[in-house]
């Protein structure tokens, strides 16, 4: 039986969801907690970390060769009881190079080079991977907004701790200044915004509709949610302290699309403070998903 990872909430005790206050006044829920105490090694710990309740409560090599154990038994019990597998070797290999491109679009080719399968058995797979709650396809959201708009979804591993043990990645080398490491670190932290994202949409009561927006041209915004009334909130995730005025460049066209309909955009980022930038986009600490106004 699959084991659903937890929110960082949920795992702190504390299940705001700060999306429905977002929505209706964006400036002050900025407002309401300006700063933040959050260091970029606990937000690394935490991606190394994940939100498996069993994997928390190991430390080192215990915990890794519980990540290691998950992934066996999903991949040889889980998936046997869903479908016949022919090539399990090959469906170990997909879910690393899906690992591996964690947070980036998912381009079918570039996931398939090198491996044995053919187009529609690594489709096969990978809706198979995603059945396992161990990958998930983000859907491209707002396609007729811009001709130029992209379809394709982006991939991202359910939990960012799995994600970290395939691709062999330790709190140790996310935390230096490598550009290797750099870049791993930005991709996991996406998904671990995302997936926070994901579970607190889910919360919400009423329906909405969830995705990425990414143009030809290069602008793109993480994660939208779109109310059913037409409201649209947006979610950027920068992987540093500071965030300049090019890093809302996504959200400003998204912006300019949308008009009215565009209620509030926001930079997530590992930096300090919550503060307006402009009409409309706010800059805020990724712990403000977790964190309580108040105490």
């Amino acid at each position: 039986m699959t084991i659903w990872p937890l929110s960082q909430g949920e795992i702190s005790g504390v299940t705001e969801n700060f999306l429905p206050a977002l929505r209706t006044d964006p400036g002050a829920t900025v407002a309401a907690r300006p700063s933040s105490s959050t260091a970029r090694s606990e937000y690394v710990d935490r991606l190394c970390a994940g939100g498996f309740p069993l994997a928390l409560r190991r430390v080192g090599a215990a915990r890794n060769r519980w990540f290691d154990d998950y992934v066996r038994q999903s991949l040889e019990r889980d998936a046997v009881e869903l479908v016949r597998i022919r090539q399990r070797t090959l469906l170990r290999e997909l879910l690393g190079r899906l690992a591996g491109r964690t947070g980036q679009v998912f381009n079918p080719t570039k996931v398939s080079e090198g491996l044995t399968g053919d187009r529609q058995t690594i489709e096969d797979y990978v809706r198979l991977l995603e059945d396992l709650f161990l990958v998930d396809r983000l859907p491209a959201w707002g396609k007729t907004l811009r001709a130029r708009a992209t379809a394709a979804p982006k991939v991202h591993v359910v939990d960012t701790g799995v994600a970290a043990r395939l691709m062999r990645i330790t709190a140790a080398r996310l935390a230096s200044l490598d550009p290797t490491a750099l870049a791993e670190f930005g991709h996991l932290l996406e998904s671990f915004v995302v997936g926070e994202l994901r579970k607190q949409a889910s919360w919400l009561n009423e329906p909405v509709s969830t995705g990425h927006w990414r143009t030809r041209d290069g602008d793109e915004v993480d994660y939208v949610i779109e109310f059913e009334d037409g409201g649209v909130l947006a979610f950027e995730v920068k992987a540093n302290e500071r965030v300049a005025g090019n890093d809302l460049q996504g959200l400003r066209k998204l912006r300019e699309a949308l008009g009215d309909r565009f209620l509030a955009g926001v930079a997530l980022s590992t930096g300090y403070r919550s503060f307006t930038y402009e009409d409309r986009l706010h800059v805020m600490p990724v712990d403000r998903l977790w964190r309580p106004v108040a105490g």
